[in-house]
């Protein structure tokens, strides 16, 4: 018979290893992100900022371990280097597919009041919102399979009106003024609402278009012509007037030296990042390195209000 006092000191010892491998696990993920390979200078001539993920004013809970640019914060960084006499030039590099309206409209006006040369370096990713950005740099960069364009507005909400009637359920409506519930996911949408929604989804394809073909001198005709929400990869975008250059992050460095003859010294501009931004960084990092395929995000939460969710 195995003696009690032997099973509960084994079961202690394996307990103790376990989570020092989990402790040694997660410091090591922590030191692999303060030690960045790329060895860039902390200081230099030439910003680098990076338009990573969703696009959206602030980030919060909803987007935790989610990779979200706040437009709010990259605002920061550009007013921080145009105000830096010895940065020269900034370059963005984008890997995102777009996100909120305003937040892409708030950073592509940051964008054109400062007086350093602009970069828009599309990496994977450039499309609808993050496009919106890129046309406002001077010259936009692109790997020739880059994806782009995606030019267009979207709005979405989840309506189970039907699921309530199947199981008996009904939906009471107390409302003062006509509008005031719509996009309620407990009814269906009016055929006004559905106009009213329409209206406002077109004025801001609208306003997209504008920028876009003021930012890359387009007659606002072509542009309509390519806004239908497709996307093109970078040697198509390239022939439609959409990008300069194609390339990577070497070409968008030589844009820069050559137009202002300077040797380019990168220094990369970062967002402030909370606790949640460097672990979930961590575990991502760590369960990539561990085969779980886990990536960058770990879920995604799916938010059943009245409330519709509008992007470009």
């Amino acid at each position: 018979m195995a003696n009690p006092e032997k099973q509960n000191k084994w079961k202690a010892i394996i307990k103790v290893l376990i989570g020092l491998t989990l402790l040694s696990f997660i410091l090591a993920g922590f030191f692999s992100l303060f030690i960045d390979t790329d060895f860039e200078s902390l200081s230099g001539n030439v910003a680098l900022i990076e338009i990573k993920g969703t696009i959206m004013s602030e980030k919060d809970g909803d987007f935790l371990f989610e990779d979200v640019t706040s437009s709010t914060e990259i605002r920061k960084l550009i007013k921080k280097a145009d105000e830096d006499p010895s940065i020269k030039a900034i370059i963005f590099e984008i890997n995102s597919p777009g996100g909120s309206a305003v937040a892409s409209d708030e950073i592509a006006n940051e964008i054109k009041k400062t007086n350093k040369t602009i970069v828009a370096w599309i990496r994977e990713i450039g499309t609808s919102g993050a496009y919106w950005v890129a046309s406002s740099a001077d010259t936009v960069v692109a790997n020739r399979m880059s994806i782009t364009g995606s030019i267009g507005v979207i709005a979405s909400y989840i309506q189970f009106s039907g699921f309530l009637s199947d199981h008996n359920v009904s939906y009471e409506r107390l409302v003062s003024g006509q509008y005031k519930d719509i996009g309620s996911p407990f009814k269906e949408l009016t055929p006004s609402e559905r106009l009213l929604f329409q209206k406002s989804l077109d004025k801001m394809r609208d306003y997209f278009i504008e920028e876009v073909a003021k930012n890359r001198n387009l007659k606002k005709s072509d542009v309509e012509k390519i806004a239908t929400g497709q996307f093109y990869l970078g040697s198509e975008a390239k022939e439609l007037g959409l990008v300069d250059i194609l390339g990577g992050r070497d070409e968008a460095v030589e844009v820069i030296e050559k137009k202002l003859g300077i040797e380019a010294g990168i220094v990369r501009y970062k967002q402030e990042r909370g606790l949640f931004d460097v672990f979930g960084d961590v575990l991502s990092r760590q369960s990539f390195f561990a085969g779980k395929g886990i990536g960058n995000s770990f879920f995604t939460k799916a938010k059943l209000s009245n409330s519709v969710s509008i992007s470009t």
